[in-house]
């Protein structure tokens, strides 16, 4: 299809209204079949994926983030902008901010992680940048070009959900580093990187985590929020899938191309 860009939509951003021209598209694919919207952003082909399901009714431990990921290879994309609700860690991450992830630490427990399981032989992937650089520079660029507030950096700690974490668990997190949290980025951007694709997220801070913030967590707070952040977000991704391009001069790409894969 030659489809160079994607977007996947997390909690909030169940549906495309950034795209216009739209159609649907079905992707058979050897971990199942997945439904997306393809439609345009100027004269660039988009593919949209509603991470959680257009009804938001696929939990963050049961998404199907092989076939999601294995589409978009189908359809060539190249490129891939992700946005994810999370709760802060830390004080300079405060609700209503946009963060750009660039490390991660995992905490999930039963979700398939690699599309290397023996048949296709072994890929160890190099993960020292994870969250594509090259793309975050161009979100960060086109940000402060449209005067919404994105911190570039941040560690994003990666939980199995559905449940919301203890402040226990918090408080291990802030120890080994960790700055927001979330449920959905691993094994995604593993998977992206498996594929020789660049993948940046743009989190979206709902609600301070368990034990920092004063009140009890609810999913309601966090489309709530959302939903006060969504306008700002679908002007940057517009603003960004505007001005790129196909060509990459990042690493990511090599890791499948040298060893042959895909």
């Amino acid at each position: 299809m030659g489809i160079d860009f994607a977007v996947i939509g997390g909690t909030g951003v169940d549906h495309p209204e950034l795209l216009s021209k739209l159609s649907r598209e079905r992707v058979d694919t050897p971990y199942g079949m997945v439904r997306l919207t393809v439609g345009e952003v100027s004269a660039a082909k988009v593919a949209f994926v509603a991470r959680h399901g257009e009804e938001h009714s696929v939990p963050p431990h049961l998404v199907n983030y092989r076939a999601n990921i294995w589409a978009l290879k189908e359809l060539g994309v190249k490129k891939v902008i992700s946005t994810a609700a999370v709760g802060s860690l830390e004080s300079k991450f405060a609700p209503g901010e946009f963060v750009l992830v660039d490390q991660f630490l995992d905490f999930t427990k039963s979700r398939p992680a690699t599309f290397f399981t023996g048949e296709q032989g072994v890929l160890h992937v190099d993960m020292t940048d994870p969250y594509c650089r090259e793309l975050r520079g161009v979100i960060a660029e086109k940000a402060v070009e449209a005067g919404v507030v994105v911190k570039n950096g941040g560690v994003y700690v990666c939980t199995e959900g559905p449940r919301f974490e203890t402040p226990a668990e918090i408080r291990m997190f802030r120890a080994l580093g960790g700055e927001v949290v979330g449920m959905t980025s691993v094994p995604e951007v593993v998977l992206a990187k498996e594929c020789g694709m660049c993948y940046a997220a743009i989190a979206m801070i709902t609600n301070y985590a368990a034990g920092i913030s004063a009140t009890a967590l609810s999913h309601q707070e966090v489309v709530a929020n959302m939903a006060l952040m969504g306008v700002a977000l679908r002007e940057l991704i517009t603003a960004v899938l505007k001005v790129l391009t196909p060509e990459r001069s990042c690493a990511c790409p090599q890791a499948p191309a040298e060893l042959g894969k895909f």
